[in-house]
């Protein structure tokens, strides 16, 4: 989802090493949403990034593009928020987040566009309170309408072009006829850019079913709704980013572990959030209709040991390097069947495999 939300606003500066890093302030969260992974999760682990901590990570931001701060918790509740904004324009990346909108006033509105942020997303799950209230329990769609609102009239009475604002739109099976509205529901509340999303990481039947992506090639029945949301963006002149719902393998994920990298409220650094969810490890996870247990994948703490060093420990290298194979074989594969060479005339048309973890992650399907 990083490379996605980025992708709708930010292109990469020369000489900037990373285009984001992606760093949970809090893993508390006030929703009980069922497709988050805390649904069914009685160990959760409940903590809040020390600012202290916070400011361990500034002097390697210098080299990142985006600062997303986020990650398996609501990020307005963590205390220190404007601060931690400030602390990271300061260091000279973009920086934002996504959120519920739960609780926000004009206050605690006016505080974050005075700390410069560049951009805020916001979470939906349907064009309808009852949609979305039903699937995003505890948050209330006119709550997250009157958020917006307040961003929008505070950037109007300063004459401000920032933060950008977005929505964020879970695509499933429960939802998704409603993705049509989508649109056109955000030009109504006066914002231009869209992002629809799949559920990516299911820990429970529910979830797993509400999947509206497809395995293989055939046609999918839910792809005519996003292209009706593709042709009223087009006509509404809404920048819209859409999901594949046909699941094929892909030579590096959206989250892109070459670029990008996450950091947990504990100062874990993993290369993305989903390797490294608030649990104890081994977590859950289902995959193409089977269960798995996956440790959680991280290369050291950022609080207690240089950046350098974990970036360039052995494990974290050859983490990577899977990627980098896989890249390097897609573009092969690209450039032959450019010049007319027939995929059985290869002698492999297969990318090499993604590291262990990945493997039974759908994101490694373009999905």
């Amino acid at each position: 989802m990083i490379e996605k939300i980025l992708g709708t606003f930010f292109r990469a500066r020369k000489g900037k090493r990373f285009a984001a890093w992606q760093i949970e302030l809090t893993t508390r969260c006030p929703l009980r949403c069922k497709m988050c992974v805390r649904t069914e999760s009685d160990d959760w682990i409940f903590q809040d990034m020390a600012l202290s901590d916070f400011k361990k990570i500034l002097p390697y931001l210098r080299d990142v593009e985006t600062v997303v701060l986020e990650g398996w918790g609501e990020s307005l509740l963590h205390r220190d928020l404007p601060e931690c904004i400030r602390l990271v324009k300061k260091e000279g990346p973009q920086v934002g987040f996504v959120t519920s909108g739960m609780g926000l006033t004009e206050n605690r509105v006016s505080e974050l566009i005075e700390t410069g942020l560049d951009f805020v997303g916001f979470s939906i799950s349907g064009t309808t309170p009852e949609t979305h209230d039903s699937i995003r329990v505890n948050s209330r769609l006119p709550e997250v309408l009157n958020a917006i609102r307040l961003f929008s009239k505070a950037k109007l009475s300063r004459g401000l072009p920032k933060p950008k604002m977005h929505l964020v739109f879970l695509v499933l099976k429960d939802n998704i006829h409603q993705v049509p509205f989508v649109p056109s529901f955000a030009k109504g509340v006066g914002i231009e850019d869209v992002v629809l999303i799949n559920i990516c990481h299911a820990i429970n039947t529910w979830q797993e079913e509400q999947r509206a992506f497809a395995w293989g090639k055939e046609q999918n029945e839910y792809e005519k709704y996003l292209k009706q949301a593709e042709a009223d963006a087009r006509k509404l002149n809404i920048r819209l980013s859409r999901p594949s719902l046909c699941a094929t393998d892909i030579a590096v994920c959206s989250e892109n572990p070459l670029k990008n990298l996450y950091i947990s409220a504990d100062g874990e650094v993993s290369p993305c959030v989903y390797l490294y969810p608030s649990l104890p490890s081994p977590f859950r996870r289902i995959f193409c209709g089977n269960e798995y247990w996956v440790e959680r994948v991280s290369f050291g703490n950022i609080f207690r040991n240089p950046f350098p060093d974990l970036w360039m420990n052995r494990g974290y290298v050859s983490f990577r390097d899977y990627f980098e194979k896989r890249e390097k074989r897609f573009k092969e594969l690209f450039t032959s069947l450019w010049r007319g060479v027939k995929m059985g005339d290869l002698e492999e048309t297969m990318l090499p495999a993604p590291p262990e973890p990945c493997k039974t992650c759908h994101k490694m399907l373009g999905v």
